[in-house]
């Protein structure tokens, strides 16, 4: 794969590592890696011998977040495309399935039936903070450290954050991060409750690990069952159907962006 790495982990059977791997783009998500990150956690979820997963970051970064540089179309490419009137119908459905395509990929890592660990690695920003959010477990390097900028960047939050945001840290933390836009330390996230631990760089990967020896040495129906459970639990808290409309901002945040009426 381009942009997605997957191992499964020498000496732990059951335990697979997938590292966003654009270290150059400080794993910055484009269009290709939703599509690896989605195909991998088809391939995951098929796979019964997995049990654990621990996602991380290649480089300094776990993720930049959405790479906005990649959809941003030239002058001469808007120009054409206003020239052209207004989307057909089957241009205006593909228009919406790409803007949807952060929801799908926070979904499928939701989804998968195995216990999650995100091990957090330095910068960590908007997508990268949903799909942080999506997964079970979460423990962070020191100098890791946070940012949700959408609403600074003239962008709503979308990728159904809010409703994880909100089951994880409360409406008013919530509002005070995806708001105010500050950037946020890894002994934060611990105090609000996102993270789970705080640990020393050089011991971000032993630390994940053995939490996924720990998991690795519960049943595994036992185990499974309860994920299950705590997941239905969490959507009955605030509901992911809540940001049915996450495709549709995307959308009109693009049409403004080029002028459209």
């Amino acid at each position: 794969m381009e942009s997605i790495a997957l191992e499964r982990i020498a000496g732990r059977p059951g335990a697979a590592l997938v590292t966003l791997n654009r270290p150059e783009k400080l794993n910055a998500i484009h269009a290709t890696m939703h599509e690896e990150l989605q195909a991998v956690c088809r391939e995951l979820a098929a796979d019964v011998a997995v049990r654990v997963v621990i996602v991380t970051g290649a480089g300094r970064a776990f993720s930049a977040g959405a790479d906005l540089g990649a959809r941003v179309p030239s002058a001469g490419a808007r120009a054409a495309r206003a020239a052209a009137g207004p989307l057909t119908a089957e241009e205006a459905l593909a228009a919406r399935a790409a803007s949807a395509m952060g929801n799908r990929t926070a979904a499928a890592i939701e989804g998968l039936p195995q216990v999650t660990i995100g091990a957090i690695n330095g910068l960590t920003i908007g997508g990268g903070v949903v799909l942080v959010s999506a997964m079970d477990l979460r423990v962070a390097a020191r100098s890791a450290w946070f940012s949700i900028p959408e609403v600074e960047l003239d962008l709503p939050l979308t990728w159904n954050a809010l409703p994880r945001l909100m089951r994880e840290l409360g409406p008013a933390r919530t509002k005070e991060l995806v708001m105010l836009c500050e950037r946020f330390t890894a002994e934060d996230a611990e105090r609000w409750g996102f993270v789970n631990a705080v640990v020393p760089d050089a011991e971000l990967m032993p630390r994940a690990l053995a939490m996924a020896d720990r998991l690795l040495g519960m049943d595994a129906w036992s185990l499974a069952a309860t994920k299950a459970a705590t997941n239905a639990l969490a959507q009955l808290m605030v509901p992911e159907q809540a940001t049915w409309s996450d495709p549709e901002l995307l959308m009109l945040t693009r049409r403004i962006e080029r002028g459209g009426g």
